[in-house]
């Protein structure tokens, strides 16, 4: 189970998050004011779905002994040109030459199984509350 995450305000345009005794940085890119030093917070955002399908990829290959040296993962996404956001995400797995055929569709079917993808689609709801200091 992970930890609460505090969010914390630097400066500029950065907003951290401290997480398990890490934090984490974003900006926002220069041309919407920030000074583009660390990812903007939607970018981490994609970026967690397409490490967490990786990390199902990765666990599945080493479960089975499998190397990993030439198998890629691609994630691109379509935005809706009206909303600007994403209306569909891919992940797209390139095998090496000598990747055993059997494995192929379930490594498929594993990546296709991350944490952050089904969170996603669970229809999870969010509550924003305020606390006050006393």
């Amino acid at each position: 189970m992970t930890e609460d995450i505090e969010v914390s305000f630097p400066g500029g345009k950065r907003v951290d998050a401290r997480v398990m005794g890490r934090t984490i940085g974003t900006d926002q890119p220069v041309e919407l004011g920030g000074a583009g030093e660390a990812p903007a917070p939607f970018d981490l955002f994609l970026a967690s779905i397409a490490t967490c399908a990786g990390i199902y990829g990765l666990g599945f290959c080493q479960s089975r002994g499998l190397g990993t040296e030439g198998l890629a993962l691609k994630q691109t996404h379509e935005i809706d040109p009206e909303t600007k956001l994403p209306i569909r995400i891919r992940l797209e797995l390139t095998f090496p030459p000598d990747f055993p055929e059997k494995y192929r569709a379930p490594l498929l079917r594993s990546v296709a199984g991350c944490k952050v993808k089904k969170t996603i689609l669970s229809g999870l709801s969010f509550d924003v509350k305020e606390t006050r200091h006393v």
